[in-house]
């Protein structure tokens, strides 16, 4: 714990560490505002950290939150933040079965390639042509809709005539994307890796009249302007231990081991209740900004709480002494597993997947996806392990709510976990359980996190990464300025639960900082 002398009155008290709350009490600090930032954990980070989960083995894996897109060059530039991102040289590999015999579909490298790849696969480059035109779509709204994130938000209309493409904006914006895949691409396959995007974290059928499949996918695609989804160097946490040294340089003080567990405001001023091991404390402050769900906002001030929130993921963490052979020969496992790779994600293996789920059991054949942050960034492997060709393998299962797992999170892990690993072993030449590592006490390297983990472990609500469902990057009813505005004129959210917020991007941290630093009298 972080010893905190005294609660003192602060320009902005934040209540959580997690990369959000890191970025705005960086920039409030370096703007010369007193900042405390109050974090239950006895570390910082929040769900971008770092760890060496494998008893006695030195490899630093990124535990819950593994890829970045989302976070702005800005924040990293004007915080002056000591981190790096490496592009991954391959973007997916998506292995099958035709006509008989195992093959697959390597995107990736230079585009012809990518390009014969797809020949091989489907029989002629229609797809690779389909492809091309819709990513060349979502591009262009990708380098138009990315910097906006940063400033105040657009109306509906104004990020209409930022778009400015009917096209795009009915595919993205209106239909259910659904209608798009299917009628840009005819390969079940290409479908479904293209759909894959709707449905990371996020609960949802590629027709779902909400959208919310829509929104997820906009944010999978418009990241940094590209829609590229980098590697951290170091792991995530390399990102969230910058973020605090530079909070930290700037004056701000972080204080570890303290959980704040009520705000009371008259919209002027306020004070928030925190606790620790040795009592309770109060610190006085102009401004809270809360580095937490909607549904502990909702907690902290005594407002009613938001719809419940559900998550849908399984995130398993590996590492293994040696990447397993693929039945695919064509293929170099090093380049397969460097991007994404695809399991059990064709377009109607996706559709019967929700399907079960939304009837309350888990999926025959869940579909999943798995990348090796060590192919690409060697460091988060102590000198030795590298040296004898161990790798990482993380892992990230889709449809399956939180409510899969209420009946026995454990039994159900466990089962589902079996399921998940066969669909990955039918591409593979040798079990991949001939590949694991085993820890200092015998025991294989392998941890999963269900939604229910996550909200034990992280008071993520129901589970759900983003703390609730993704927002469109404009104005709706509620709304202020910047997104981040609650009923009290001096509380902030700048979580994942804000407006535009979800992901590891540091965009809510800092328009919560924007916010504070216009309010009238600072």
């Amino acid at each position: 714990m972080t010893a905190l002398h005294g609660s003192g009155t602060y320009d902005a008290v934040i209540v959580g560490g997690g990369h959000n709350g890191l970025v705005a009490a960086a920039y409030l600090a370096r703007a010369g505002r007193s900042v405390l930032v109050l974090e239950r954990l006895d570390h910082t980070g929040g769900a971008a950290v770092s760890t060496r989960p494998f008893s006695g083995v030195d490899a630093r894996l990124s535990r819950y939150s593994y890829l970045v897109s989302l976070l702005p060059r800005k924040i990293v530039t004007d915080l002056g933040l000591d981190f790096r991102l490496r592009t991954r040289t391959v973007s997916s590999y998506t292995p099958t079965e035709r006509d008989g015999r195992p093959t697959g579909l390597l995107v990736g490298g230079d585009e012809q390639r990518t390009r014969d790849a797809f020949v091989r696969l489907t029989g002629s480059d229609r797809e690779y042509r389909s492809w091309r035109r819709f990513y060349d779509m979502t591009g262009r709204v990708a380098r138009r809709v990315f910097p906006t994130l940063t400033e105040p938000l657009p109306t509906r209309e104004e990020l209409r005539r930022t778009v400015d493409n009917a096209e795009a904006w009915r595919t993205l914006f209106e239909e259910p994307i659904g209608v798009a895949v299917e009628a840009c691409f005819a390969d079940d396959l290409v479908r479904g890796i293209v759909l894959t995007d709707a449905l990371i974290g996020t609960f949802a059928d590629a027709h779902d009249p909400s959208l919310k499949q829509n929104r997820c996918f906009l944010y999978h695609v418009i990241g940094g302007g590209t829609g590229a989804w980098d590697v951290p160097v170091g792991g995530m946490g390399a990102l969230t231990d910058a973020l605090a040294a530079a909070a930290r340089r700037a004056g701000a003080v972080i204080a570890t081991g303290h959980e704040a567990v009520r705000i009371d405001t008259d919209g002027r001023t306020a004070e928030v209740v925190h606790r620790t091991a040795d009592g309770e404390g109060v610190a006085a402050a102009r401004h809270v900004l809360v580095n937490a769900s909607p549904q502990e906002l909702a907690a902290l001030t005594g407002d009613t709480p938001p719809e419940p929130a559900e998550g849908a993921q399984l995130k398993v963490n590996m590492l293994l002494e040696r990447l397993p052979t693929l039945r695919d020969t064509s293929v170099d496992p090093r380049e397969a597993f460097a991007g994404t790779f695809h399991i059990a994600e064709g377009y109607e293996q996706l559709a019967a997947a929700h399907a079960q789920a939304a009837a309350g059991e888990p999926p025959a054949v869940p579909p999943s996806e798995i990348y090796c942050h060590s192919l690409t960034d060697p460091t988060i492997l102590g000198p030795d392990l590298a040296a004898q060709g161990y790798q990482t393998l993380t892992l990230f299962g889709l449809h399956t709510p939180a409510r899969l797992f209420e009946r026995d999170n454990d039994a159900v892990r466990e089962n589902l976990l079996k399921s998940t690993l066969a669909q990955l072993d039918a591409h593979l030449a040798e079990p991949l359980a001939d590949c694991l590592a085993t820890d200092a006490d015998g025991r294989p390297c392998l941890e999963a996190r269900t939604p229910l983990d996550l909200e034990r472990d992280l008071r993520l609500p129901g589970g759900n990464i983003f703390h609730r469902d993704l927002s469109w990057p404009h104005t709706q009813d509620g709304t202020g300025r910047w997104g981040v505005e609650t009923r009290h004129a001096n509380v902030l959210l700048c979580g994942a639960g804000a407006v535009r917020g979800g992901g590891v991007s540091g965009v809510p941290g800092h328009n919560a900082a924007m916010a504070v630093l216009e309010s009238p009298g600072d």
